[in-house]
């Protein structure tokens, strides 16, 4: 694995929402989460929760994005309960010391906001855990390594609706992106940091 200095746990979308019973339910996050909960468990100081927060209504946001909440108009702020983008119980214990990151895309990299955050304290490593797969972990993964973080995915700590989807962008991450990205499991992972 190799010595692995400043890091920080950044646990994707972990939510309610996507937990429980919506149409945005993801059946495996109960899978995963046992090992996200030893991990940032063990290191809730180094932990960081994105939130994904849908708008109120779908016209506040740009572009297609519109359409996508037209589509999902269940899952906007006016129909969708306050509480559901809250993190799955089993983790909201650990805020604080573990810290909240709410973004409104996929990547939490688009507002400007996270990567000075994460200069500012000196991080180069982070270690990716959460759901989904393809979609918001693959735009985490991809905008870390575009910032040139050594990145490592823990592949038993994340998750997805589709099988599939998911072994397919696991493959992509290791094949295409094997110099900037390493796939481990969370105990080999923990064994490392102690």
């Amino acid at each position: 694995m190799g010595e692995i200095s400043e890091w920080r746990h950044l646990c994707v979308d972990m939510q309610r929402m996507f937990a429980e019973d919506t149409p945005w339910h993801v059946p495996w996050m109960a899978r995963v989460s046992p090992q996200i909960e030893e991990l940032a468990g063990r290191h809730p100081s180094r932990t960081i929760f994105t939130r994904f927060l849908p708008p109120d209504h779908a016209d506040e946001m740009p572009g297609k994005w519109r359409d996508y909440y037209r589509k999902w108009w269940m899952m906007t702020g006016e129909h969708l309960p306050r509480d559901l983008v809250d993190l799955a119980s089993s983790l909201t214990s650990l805020v604080p010391p573990a810290r909240h990151f709410d973004k409104r895309t996929y990547s939490p990299w688009i507002d400007g906001r996270l990567h000075p955050i994460l200069q500012s304290e000196r991080v180069d490593t982070l270690v990716i855990t959460g759901g989904e797969t393809d979609v918001c972990v693959l735009a985490t993964t991809l905008g870390a390594i575009d910032f040139g973080y050594r990145v490592i995915v823990l592949k038993d700590a994340v998750c997805s609706g589709a099988d599939d989807t998911h072994d397919a962008s696991l493959e992509l991450l290791h094949d295409r992106f094997s110099v900037q990205l390493e796939l481990m499991e969370t105990e080999e992972f923990l064994r490392g940091v102690g």
